[in-house]
This record gives C-alpha cells, structure tokens and sequence, in this order.
C-alpha cells in the first residue's frame, strides 16, 4: 500500500505539473494565432492513447508512454517529428509563419508557467504556515555531526557560528544547499577555541549516498532520560525505569544521547554494563544490546524552542519567492558542478524511483506542494538547457535564427530534434536505471 501512496502521488504532482507546462506554450500559441492540434498529458506513441477528445478543433487526450507530455504545434517541428505539413507553403496559422520573437515566447511559455507556479505554491505555503525554525542559539550542546562530516573535521558539541562570515541564525542553516554545495567555510567554536572547516567541492558525492543526518544532524546535540522501558529488551534486563539517566556504558562516560547512541552502535549484539543515575543514587547494572544497536527504551530528550516568523498576504510573495527562486539557482550550482566535475553524474540525478521516495509513504499535502514546488523549478531549469527537443534548444536556434536574419534549415532542425530526443530517452534510461541501483544498495 506504501508503494502505491508513493507513486500516486508521484502521478498526480508530475501530471500537474506537466498539463501546467504543456498549457503555457498552447496559451502563448494562441493568443498569437498559431494552430494548436494536439494537447497530450504523457506520449501517444504509434498514435496509441489511453484517452482523447475533439474540443474546438483540438484533440485533448493521454497517452500511454509516461514521458512529459506535449501540445503538438502546426508548423514545427517537435517531438511528433511529424513534418509532412512542412512540404506545403507556409499557412499564416503556422508556427513558422510568425516572428522569431513571437515564436520564442510560444517556446518558452511552458518555462514561464513552471516559475510561475513554482513562486505561487511557495507563496501560499508561506502564507498558510509562515516559516518556523529552531534558533542556533537553542544549540546550547553544539551539533551531532555524522561520519562525512567528523571526516570533515567537524566534532560533535561544536558550535557553528558563520557560514562564510555570515553569522548563522536559524539552525537548519548548517545543512542548506548554501552548505552542503560546498567550498565553504564553517567558523566553529570548540571550547575556548576559534576554528575554521572548509567543506569540499565535492562532498555531495558522500551525502548523495547517504542522508543529510551523515553531514550534520538535523537537530541539536541533546541531553537524555528514560523515558519508558519496553518488555523483552536490556533496557528491562537492566532494571532501568522512567526518569533514569545513564552517565556510563562500559565505563566510557555519557552525558549527551548522540553519545550513547554511539557506544550502543559499538557493542551490538554483546552485553554492556551501564552506569545509571536515580535521583541522587548511582547504580551498577547490565544489559543486553540487539543486532540493531538498541538497548531498548524510549528517551525523553531536550526540547527546543522553535521561533515562527508570520507573514502578511502581500508580505508572504517575496519570502515565497525567495524560496522557489532558491530552488533553481541550487539546481543550476548543482549542474555546474557536474560540468567541472566536482560532483559525480550517478550522484546528482535522480529519476522517478527517488523522486517518488520523496513524497512518502504517507500522504503529507503540506509536504507534497513543496514537492511539486520544488519539482516545478527543476522542471522550468531543465528546460531551459540548450539541448535540442527541450524547450531551451528550440529556443537557442530561435536566437540564432535572430542574430543571423534567417532561420536555420527545416533538415537541420529535424536532425537536431532526433539527436535530442535521443539523448533524452538515454538520459531516462541512466537515469531510472541509477535509482534502481541506488535502491538495491541502499544500506550496503
């Protein structure tokens, strides 16, 4: 049922976000007299199609081939590759029959509606919710880095104070794109010292097999107790009861829970003498930890005080597109570095399989429109790249057809469009073919 919940709404927020795309460039063909003919959620490959109408002249349908999806534009050519009508002279309804400029916002319609939305779902999100942070001053312990970023250099209880100089004030800050791109540098306070870690180029190569929690913990190095016993498990066996701290496993003191949690990783499967603090009492015991590394217990640990930031109608558009805006100039870094190669092409994409893994097992809507958010600033990115079949290669022969005075030749365009449309379908391929492997390793 889980897999199920996962890819409907995979379905649901790419299919939004897809007839969105398609309807930019068939409003924008419109509204300049150019003949819309097809309109087609997914691909009707072979001319097969799961569903169609006629409305006004326009057949509306969707197709059986999960790949996008396209309005099918008289007088160019597309991914139809159909180029019989090209034989005839030029109709004035005709794509090829209007102004360069014309035709390259028909081009870039789809772009423009993917921002658009992009900026308008963070905008109501924000003003449905506003934004809620846990304060960097709330980590009074410091941070729990994980094992990439103890690689790093980083330890765990020290204080990150400035990101490049910048002083840090929301927490989550220490594990945002701005961060974790890499080349930069974290100031750190450990005791009484002042330090300096500089975070790689390239660890998104490590975090990209991992989660974020291997860089730095989500939350706060916090403090602990018992909170409840389960049956069965050594933390019975040991006696342990709500409210007890354990200062001592094995001797190794414990003050902090990421501490204890690391002596627990440590002594899987084996039996560990424990330290217990009862009220003013200090008492001797031992119990057994499972194969996964748990005594078996339940802790109450510190709680934060989260700061909530509220926004005006007006006053939520900028903070909402501030942050889809954020989105794309990630995207765009983050294909940057994979054209210097500081990032490892395996490592950055990711296809349905992880995309579907996003959204959960659950139904969070929430957590879905910021998915559909962020998935439609990837998409408006993506199709901005100057490859032929995508939105940004039309374009790019559009502005060369501009800078020369001429347009490029019907032969040219229909090559192009193949060596495109090739590539995107080997893209697809590695791409699926990536999350499948991902998967199958995950854990390994």
């Amino acid at each position: 049922m889980h897999i199920v919940i996962m890819v409907g709404q995979l379905i649901l927020g790419l299919s939004i976000l897809v007839i969105l795309h398609e309807f930019g460039h068939f409003i924008a063909a419109r509204a300049f007299g150019i003949k819309v003919e097809k309109f087609y959620l997914f691909f009707d490959a072979w001319g097969i199609s799961l569903f169609k109408f006629n409305y006004k002249g326009v057949e509306y349908g969707i197709g059986w081939l999960p790949l996008g999806g396209y309005v099918k534009i008289a007088g160019m050519i597309d991914e139809s590759m159909d180029t019989a009508q090209l034989a005839g002279p030029p109709q004035p309804w005709e794509f090829r029959s209007k102004p360069a400029w014309q035709r390259l916002i028909v081009m870039l319609g789809g772009i423009t509606v993917n921002i658009i939305l992009g900026i308008f779902i963070f905008w109501i999100l924000t003003i449905k919710y506003g934004e809620t942070y846990i304060p960097n001053s709330e980590a009074r312990y410091g941070i729990v880095p994980g094992q990439i970023g103890m690689k790093i250099g980083l330890r765990p209880g020290d204080k990150v104070t400035e990101i490049n100089g910048k002083p840090v004030v929301k927490f989550d800050e220490l594990t945002s794109p701005l961060v974790i791109m890499g080349n930069t540098d974290l100031t750190i306070e450990r005791g009484a010292q002042i330090l300096h870690v500089k975070v790689p180029a390239n660890i998104l190569n490590d975090i990209s097999d991992q989660t974020i929690d291997a860089f730095i913990d989500r939350y706060p190095r916090v403090k602990f107790a018992v909170d409840q016993v389960n049956p069965k498990t050594g933390a019975q066996q040991a006696g342990l009861e709500k409210g007890d701290s354990i200062v001592a496993v094995n001797s190794v003191p414990i003050l902090f829970f990421d501490q204890l949690q690391a002596q627990l990783q440590k002594n899987k499967n084996k039996q560990v003498q424990l330290t217990i603090k009862r009220g003013d009492n200090t008492i001797a015991a031992s119990g057994s930890i499972n194969k996964d590394g748990q005594l078996g217990f339940k802790a109450k640990v510190d709680t934060f005080a989260p700061k909530r930031l509220s926004f005006s109608f007006f006053g939520s558009l900028p903070v909402g597109a501030t942050k889809a805006w954020g989105n794309f100039t990630d995207n765009a870094k983050g294909i940057g570095k994979m054209i210097r190669g500081e990032v490892k092409v395996n490592k950055a994409l990711s296809g349905p399989v992880a995309i579907a893994t996003l959204f959960g097992p659950t139904i969070d809507w929430v957590k879905f429109w910021s998915l559909v958010g962020f998935l439609s600033m990837v998409l408006a990115l993506t199709n901005l790249l100057p490859i032929p079949a995508l939105d940004g290669g039309h374009a790019m022969f559009l502005i060369i057809e501009m800078i020369k005075g001429k347009p490029l030749s019907d032969k040219f365009l229909e090559r192009a469009q193949i060596v495109g449309f090739v590539l995107l379908i080997t893209l697809m391929v590695f791409v699926f073919g990536n999350d499948i492997v991902r998967q199958v390793t995950k854990g390994h």
